[in-house]
């Protein structure tokens, strides 16, 4: 008589521990405010790409969120996105740290409201788009990792401040914008010492190039090309001996090169062409400093402290002299341009024209 009430209990029990488990999954997970802003937002843009039709925006396609139901990652590259880029609703999910927009068709301005509540961002990707306008007058965050501009139609100066909360900032790309102004080597006095890689190459920056680039001791990667930079070639930049990529092509750039460039010893590419240098010119690695007007006795440089060395080009520059025994110690060398100069000497390399 006591084995049906029993049985009951137990059955009781089991039905319990299911609901437990059924019940949570059928509960919301993103706040209604978080779901209002992201439809606010799409209202505003088209995409063949994009479903959103659920009532849980955490399942959304490129909607990621944390367990109390806050949008944390907004991740939409390369879906067709068309429209404005409005501010208002991104700026109401204040618990993103990762957007990233890129390769769309999005146009719009930064504005500084939109920037100053994302105060938990770290990755900020909106390149190849059609953004434009200047820049807020400081990062959102100083959580923030990597800022990815490029491609667009961004113009104007870089404000002095808009680094001064780039505490932990490893990645800077503005290329291929219409930028303005100096090239603000002051980031280097604000970001932190994680800062990698800093890319300012196809836009309109002018003037001399500050001191301050020194202060990025893990700097590897550092773009400038085609821009109408002028001057000499600051000497801190020779402190920072992680560099592995330093490029200036097409610039008025103009002096000789500071021998501390032997310093960079991880350098792999150099790439100083079509600039107005002269001189003699130590050399690490790959390097490309054809059509420029570099003089000098080449047979004066020691290539012998250059082991890692793989790829020489000379070209098209006005070096004199002969062609140094030293090179000959390059065991790694497998491809050297030494046409159109004035050298002397036979020399029995691996020759590209």
């Amino acid at each position: 008589m006591l084995v049906q009430p029993y049985n009951l209990m137990a059955q009781g029990f089991l039905l319990f521990l299911l609901f437990s488990y059924i019940i949570p999954t059928n509960i919301l997970a993103c706040k209604h405010t978080e779901r209002s802003s992201l439809l606010s937002l799409a209202s505003t843009l088209s995409s063949p790409l994009l479903n959103w039709t659920s009532m849980d925006c955490c399942h959304w396609k490129g909607i990621t969120c944390n367990q109390d139901g806050w949008v944390t990652h907004f991740l939409l590259p390369s879906k067709g996105l068309k429209g404005g880029l409005s501010p208002s609703p991104l700026g109401n999910l204040t618990h993103l740290t990762h957007l990233n927009l890129s390769h769309n068709s999005l146009y719009g301005s930064l504005e500084t409201h939109f920037f100053l509540s994302l105060n938990r961002l770290e990755i900020l990707d909106l390149s190849y788009n059609r953004l434009s306008g200047e820049l807020p007058l400081s990062l959102p965050s100083s959580n923030i990792r990597t800022v990815d501009l490029s491609s667009n139609h961004f113009f104007g100066a870089i404000p002095s401040s808009f680094f001064q909360q780039a505490s932990n900032l490893t990645s800077f790309n503005v290329s291929n914008n219409t930028f303005k102004g100096y090239v603000p080597s002051s980031i280097c006095l604000h970001s932190s010492p994680f800062l990698r890689l800093l890319d300012f190459s196809s836009n309109e920056f002018s003037g001399n190039l500050a001191p301050g680039l020194g202060k990025c001791f893990e700097l590897q990667v550092f773009h400038a090309s085609h821009n109408n930079i002028s001057g000499l070639l600051p000497e801190d930049i020779y402190n920072a001996t992680k560099l592995e990529e330093l490029a200036f092509r097409l610039n008025s750039l103009h002096g000789a090169i500071n021998d501390k460039i032997v310093n960079l010893t991880n350098l792999a590419i150099l790439d100083l062409s079509f600039n107005h240098f002269r001189g003699e010119l130590p050399l690490n690695l790959e390097l490309h400093v054809q059509f420029n007007n570099l003089k000098g006795d080449i047979s004066k440089l020691d290539f012998s402290r250059l082991s890692q060395l793989t790829k020489l080009d000379l070209r098209h520059n006005n070096f004199t002299g002969t062609v140094p025994v030293s090179l000959y110690s390059c065991r790694s060398l497998k491809a050297i341009g030494l046409s159109d100069n004035h050298l002397e000497g036979q020399y029995k390399l691996r020759f590209f024209h």
